[in-house]
């Protein structure tokens, strides 16, 4: 495979291969770091890239454990949530400083879920991907996915109306 049929193929999956890596790395350069090390071993491996059915799915799969990989030897420890998702001009200083505040909240508790949740909250809200998809992503079986996707948008859920009735924001 040459080179530009290559990047034809994978480009369109790249946004989705860093988003899933910031989500489970939380640091910008990481995401970058890992996604830039997934897309290398998917061009040592292009010659094998025909047989794949599913290159979004398989690319994403590799993300996921080079990422899991990352977190288990510790290199992102000292890592912080540094980046801001969102930015509108065209609405009030106070409004932007609530949703930013509100956005960072669901950031963290969605940070806090464990990893299983994690993956599958994000390949499914975030990314929009569909269950068999994502079974073949995570190779958890389609009830397990659908579990693990409740219990984490029920503990969003449950966490977002703990910091309202607890008084945490102000309106």
């Amino acid at each position: 495979m040459k080179q530009q049929a290559f990047l034809e193929k994978i480009n369109p999956v790249k946004d989705k291969m860093y988003r899933l890596a910031l989500r489970l790395l939380i640091s910008k350069e990481a995401a970058e770091d890992a996604t830039q090390e997934v897309i290398l071993k998917l061009w040592d491996r292009e010659h094998k890239l025909k047989d794949y059915t599913n290159i979004e799915a398989f690319a994403m799969t590799l993300t996921k454990n080079y990422c899991l990989d990352e977190l288990k030897a510790k290199k992102n420890n000292n890592l912080r949530i540094v980046h801001q998702n969102y930015e509108n001009k065209s609405i009030s200083l106070q409004k932007g400083l609530e949703i930013t505040d509100e956005l960072n909240w669901i950031d963290k508790i969605v940070n806090e879920l464990p990893e299983q949740q994690k993956i599958v909250f994000q390949l499914r809200d975030i990314e929009q991907l569909e269950f068999d998809e994502i079974t073949e992503i995570t190779r958890m079986k389609p009830t397990a996915i659908r579990v693990a996707l409740s219990r984490a948008r029920k503990r969003i859920r449950e966490s977002l109306t703990n910091k309202h009735n607890y008084g945490i924001t102000k309106n």
